[in-house]
């Protein structure tokens, strides 16, 4: 396709094939900071946030896109150039490397435009950018080839963590790293005061929309669409949560909570699981994030679903900041974690994150429990859970804290939900229906009986 107007396929960004009005070489502009940012340790979430509406679509698709292929085009630049170029530059060569494989452009357009996109944000570099792009078209069979036994070129993630996931699921492995290279499911949770499921899939239906149930609440379109296509979106009917996240609110509940009980989701941002837990019981929920942009975000999934909830901006870690005395009848922790979990849905996540970083994540997660623990009532139940498939942030941490707390006694719970493809006859027949996550619950027994 020699369009130099931004074109990319349904197979690349998981939507319907779109065309954007910005010529690509603005978006190679921009998604090259994109890479320049994420390189830097910053989060492509919190980066794209900054564009405009006409320009985001654009430079998100081609971010993510790269995002997903990153370490073959790290292994191939590094076979191009011997001196490391500019940060920009190097997100700009970063991009137009991973451009080079996709079927979106011909060759003479993507150099065309990755040497246009140089000469406006930096015109000293445009012939090398232009020298390094067309040996890679000239010399592409031989560069693929001496990249082609290199795990993180092979898998696009880095070594550190093939390796953490080789140990972690020995049996597993290849399916995770696969499965954080496909793109997402759209998966909705229907607000249950509202319609049942089965209601709101003939109303997608209505819609052209189509669709197949998931867990106990929730629907997987078959081709994801806008939320603005969803029926009664803004009216609250529905929202957008994955399969395994929707698991927290009715594993919690199903644990004999009290009618009109007290429950403190300790971790509350961006609101799903407060939501759903509110969409399915009378109870009263306190919501607390320490970040309050994030709570924003819980107001605001709350406003629109037409539920209540105490919001507060607090340290669920220092609860002698916040807490008021009364013991919750249940706590919801959903703590901090790698996300390993959710790659596929967040590609940066791969690159963002440094081995050192799970064992920090890890001590955090055993203080919020400890922190948590002395606020819930004897026979009240805390919920555990990450989105990381990491051993080292799921059952570790609650073997080590059952030792540390003998009134604390382990409920059946699901554990690790792996996000894992299925195959048939070695073939891929479908995508994970829900995103990494581990699940542990836990009962507060009476300090007498212990």
């Amino acid at each position: 396709m020699a369009n130099s107007h931004f074109l990319i396929s349904k197979s690349s960004v998981g939507k319907s094939t779109a065309q954007h009005s910005q010529p690509l070489w603005r978006l190679l502009v921009e998604c090259a900071k994109a890479v320049q940012a994420v390189e830097s340790g910053h989060s492509l979430t919190e980066h794209l946030d900054q564009y405009p509406s006409e320009l985001k679509p654009g430079v998100q698709a081609l971010s993510f896109v790269t995002m997903r292929k990153l370490g073959k085009a790290k292994a191939l630049l590094k076979l191009l150039v011997n001196q490391y170029p500019s940060p920009w530059v190097r997100g700009l060569l970063l991009t137009a490397l991973v451009l080079a494989e996709e079927p979106m452009y011909t060759p003479y357009t993507l150099v065309n435009q990755a040497v246009q996109a140089c000469k406006k944000q930096a015109p000293a570099a445009t012939k090398f950018v232009n020298a390094v792009l067309r040996r890679f078209l000239r010399e592409k069979p031989q560069l693929q080839a001496a990249i082609a036994s290199q795990a993180s070129a092979m898998w696009n993630h880095p070594d550190w963590l093939i390796k953490k996931l080789q140990n972690d699921w020995p049996q597993q492995w290849m399916a995770i790293l696969e499965a954080n290279n496909q793109l997402p499911p759209m998966t909705l949770r229907v607000n249950r005061r509202k319609h049942t499921v089965n209601d709101y899939q003939r109303l997608l239906q209505a819609q052209g929309l189509e669709s197949l149930p998931v867990e106990e609440d929730g629907l997987i379109l078959v081709k994801p669409c806008s939320v603005e296509k969803l029926p009664g979106f803004k009216s609250g009917d529905v929202s957008v949560q994955d399969a395994h996240a929707q698991i927290a609110a009715p594993l919690l509940l199903s644990a004999g909570i009290p009618a009109g009980a007290s429950i403190l989701d300790a971790c509350s941002a961006p609101g799903g699981k407060t939501a759903h837990l509110l969409e399915r019981t009378e109870a009263q929920v306190l919501a607390l994030d320490v970040d309050q942009k994030r709570l924003l975000r819980v107001n605001e999934t709350l406003d629109r679903l037409q539920l209540k909830a105490t919001t507060l901006v607090a340290d669920a870690g220092a609860p002698h900041l916040w807490w008021d005395g009364n013991n919750f009848d249940a706590i919801l922790l959903d703590a901090p974690c790698s996300a390993s979990g959710i790659v596929r849905r967040h590609p940066d996540i791969r690159w963002l994150r440094r081995p050192s970083d799970i064992d920090q994540l890890a001590k955090t997660q055993m203080q919020l429990l400890q922190a948590l623990w002395p606020l819930l009532k004897t026979n009240g139940v805390l919920l555990y859970c990450t989105c990381s498939v990491f051993k080292e942030e799921g059952q570790a941490v609650i073997d080590a804290f059952l030792q540390r707390n003998t009134d604390g006694l382990a409920l059946a719970s699901p554990g690790y939900l792996l996000p894992v493809v299925e195959y048939c006859d070695g073939q891929v027949a479908k995508s994970p229906a829900g995103d990494g996550f581990f699940y542990a619950m836990l009962r507060k027994l009476d300090h007498s009986s212990t």
